[in-house]
């Protein structure tokens, strides 16, 4: 709860985690109790008006500092999102590769980098992984 939401403090609120904002003026207890079973649920409650502008901040924040870097929100750049699909699809390294145009190698380093950041045991792992946490 607060009295005064600054919209260019939006994504901090979110990044500390932050699940319901509710504006003191706005706070009655039927609203509280909305707002709390909402977060308990895993859903989030943003006031209307500040909603647009979060996901304007979310959308800048990708066009201007993870886009350029080639980096998603998922954590995965696309390129590991693209090879991940095909993966999933059933390809193999070097029908990838040539989807792609890609090198083989390549291809190999894309699922070790993924595998080893993400803590994974291998390819299956690393596609049962994206398909779980919809990176893919």
């Amino acid at each position: 709860m607060a009295t005064q939401i600054d919209e260019s403090e939006l994504v901090a609120v979110v990044e500390i985690g932050v699940a319901g904002l509710v504006r003191r003026t706005d706070a009655t207890a039927d609203h509280l109790v909305k707002v709390l079973k909402s977060a308990a649920a895993g859903d989030g409650a943003v006031p209307p008006d500040l909603l647009g502008r979060l996901l304007n901040q979310v959308g800048q924040l990708q066009r201007q500092v993870l886009g350029p870097r080639g980096l998603t929100f998922s954590g995965l750049a696309e390129r590991e999102v693209l090879v991940l699909r095909l993966v999933a699809d059933g390809l193999d390294t070097e029908e990838i590769a040539q989807k792609l145009s890609y090198s083989q190698r390549t291809v190999k380093n894309v699922l070790h980098d993924v595998t080893s950041r993400l803590h994974l045991r291998n390819r299956s792992h690393a596609v049962a992984y994206a398909l779980k946490h919809g990176l893919i």
